[in-house]
């Protein structure tokens, strides 16, 4: 996943909003929302199939989600390398990230619950914790970076429109997934496509849109199509 914007407000009914894209290969398999994972029962999310973890897990029942977004630095050795699709599953689960980061390539990983939401920072080298701030934070594969465009383009975006009311809709935010008809290579664009060689194709893949609360959860999630144009979201809770 390759961006994140996470909204805080303690003292709204619904605390934390999530709007999240995932950036891939397109070639690259994978099976929308469900339960995926018999070791972590009860937690939701979309499955990768090559290394069988996730981009983004919720836990409903527990109110807490985690989201991986690939980080810059030094990769992990190939030998022991591990998947970061597991680290979503284990901050939906509760469960701490290993103290050892050695064998993860670079990454981003957010965890959030009622209370709030923390980023895992992972350079190959360092790690760093930061809890996000109230308001609005967007995070992207040079991490809590406001003045990288597409980061800049979102937040300015986010902050121009209401904020959502989820038990009623999701306002403005659906056409902010849906890219807001910028050019899909445009440094701007929430929306990637890209083609390297003959056809390898790079881009923008799914959408969640997420909120949690005391009294609420929802998770809605659409895949991108290929043409521009609205996302077609499905309520998973």
């Amino acid at each position: 996943m390759c961006t994140v914007a996470v909204s805080f407000e303690p003292s709204s009914p619904v605390p934390l909003l999530v709007l999240a894209v995932r950036d891939e290969l397109l070639v690259r398999p994978w099976e929308p929302p469900a339960e995926h994972w018999p070791r972590h029962p009860g937690v939701l999310g979309g499955i990768d199939l090559v290394a069988g973890g996730t981009w983004l897990a919720v836990d409903p029942a527990a109110r807490r989600a985690g989201f991986v977004l690939n980080g810059r630095g030094r990769l992990a050795p190939e030998h022991g390398r591990r998947s970061r699709g597991d680290l979503p599953l284990l901050a939906a689960a509760g469960l701490p990230v290993p103290d050892d980061l050695g064998a993860f390539d670079p990454f981003y990983l957010i965890a959030a619950d009622l209370g709030g939401a923390v980023m895992v920072g992972w350079d190959g080298e360092t790690r760093t914790e930061t809890a996000l701030p109230q308001g609005y934070t967007v995070i992207v594969n040079s991490g809590d970076d406001p003045a990288e465009p597409r980061a800049a383009h979102l937040l300015a975006a986010l902050r121009a429109v209401p904020r959502p009311h989820p038990a009623a809709g999701w306002g403005a935010w659906p056409a902010l997934a849906a890219g807001e008809g910028i050019d899909r290579e445009d440094p701007r664009a929430l929306i990637l496509r890209h083609t390297f060689g003959d056809d390898l194709r790079y881009g923008s893949s799914s959408v969640t849109l997420l909120a949690i609360g005391p009294d609420l959860v929802r998770y809605d999630f659409a895949s991108v199509p290929d043409e521009p144009g609205p996302v077609a979201l499905t309520r998973v809770v």
